[in-house]
């Protein structure tokens, strides 16, 4: 007889309700990988887990310290065996040190969940102790008894440079929850409560940028768009537009974006439903260079049939090929060209049904659940 899989993740930090594009990542995949396998989750006293199907123990603390509390793993421990637990998922490499400690004191299977190159992340903002974190997610992952990566650049580079075997590496990437794009009654819906919410004629060519504006590379993304590419729009005879500006945390200095009411942006804030922006804009405008990982906004506007122009590097783990000319991908820096791409864009081609068969949450879910059987 087969041995029963029975799944515990590990998710280090509140994700439910999921608001941010990490959070939702996460808890779709658990929702989608619950109805796979036998699954239970553990994290933090944070979460509110009522809508989930799935057993949730909240018995991490909320604290800071609680990534390196060794008491951790007594906890934990009593769960895996208290539930026969074969496989333990952590979400995130920081939890490493339990994982491993898990695996060898209770014979578990470890799966290392990467959301980025983590490392390589803190590098491109400028955080000068990247170096101690790439060898400490070396380490980790070369301890996993399988990885899963968020697309096919970073599993290519950590097999390179962590010496990862690739049978133990699969690509499980940030997913969308339906099969299918929304029908022209809904995008009509959509829009209509955009225009009337913002005041914004229903004529004009209507692109989203949205993000934690705390977030360096998209508070740069922004200055981008008000001080080089908005400018260039504004000088274009004849383009009527508006730009809507979504997102939490918005610093202090930038005073609500209220110098930039009269040169069609439009700060909208933190948005209770990000994905009524999603079915009712025309273009996602993404001008991210920094950051590294799947920007998973990107994934959601085009699974809601909304276009998007992203840079080169904002636009890492989704293929072209995918997106049937839904996504205009132009180099870093060539503002000229994305705002023109901008204007030009033929937002009426949909989405096709490869970019669903690729990242649909349930196709996924299935894959990561062949993926946990087999190691």
């Amino acid at each position: 007889m087969d041995k029963v899989i029975k799944v515990l993740s590990l998710v280090p930090y509140k994700f439910l309700p999921p608001d941010m594009g990490g959070q939702k990542g996460i808890a779709f995949f658990n929702r989608y990988l619950s109805k796979e396998l036998n699954f239970q989750c553990i994290s933090t006293a944070a979460n509110e887990s009522a809508s989930e199907d799935y057993r949730i123990h909240t018995i991490l603390s909320n604290s800071k310290f609680r990534y390196i509390n060794p008491f951790s793993f007594f906890t934990l421990r009593k769960i895996i065996r208290n539930e026969n637990t074969t496989h333990c998922i952590i979400e995130h490499p920081y939890f490493g040190w339990l994982g491993i400690l898990l695996k060898w004191f209770c014979h578990v299977k470890i799966i290392i969940h990467s959301h980025n190159i983590e490392a390589l992340r803190f590098k491109s903002i400028n955080k000068w102790w990247w170096g101690i974190l790439w060898h400490y997610e070396k380490m980790v992952h070369r301890h996993a008894d399988h990885n899963f990566f968020i697309h096919d650049a970073d599993k290519a580079y950590a097999i390179e440079n962590y010496k990862l075997d690739p049978l133990k590496c699969t690509t499980i990437t940030y997913g969308f929850e339906y099969p299918s794009i929304p029908t022209a009654l809904e995008h009509e819906s959509a829009k209509e409560i955009i225009c009337k919410t913002h005041g914004i004629a229903d004529t004009d060519r209507i692109m989203l940028f949205n993000g934690t504006l705390s977030y360096q590379p998209n508070l740069l993304a922004l200055d981008t768009i008000l001080q080089t590419i908005n400018p260039i729009l504004l000088a274009t005879a004849g383009f009527q537009y508006r730009i809507i500006i979504c997102g939490s945390k918005l610093p202090q200095s930038y005073r609500e974006l209220q110098a930039y009411t009269d040169k069609n942006i439009v700060y909208a804030g933190f948005v209770d439903d990000i994905n009524v922006y999603f079915k009712g804009c025309d273009i996602l405008m993404n001008p991210v260079t920094d950051g590294g990982g799947i920007k998973t906004k990107l994934v959601e506007a085009l699974g809601y049939n909304c276009a998007v122009v992203s840079t080169n590097s904002g636009a890492n783990g989704i293929s072209e090929s995918l997106t049937n000319n839904k996504m205009l991908i132009v180099a870093d820096g060539d503002w000229k060209t994305f705002a023109e791409a901008l204007i030009k864009m033929d937002t009426t081609t949909a989405t096709p049904d490869q970019f669903f068969t690729h990242f649909y949450w349930g196709k996924i879910a299935a894959k990561a659940a062949l993926a946990i059987k087999s190691c």
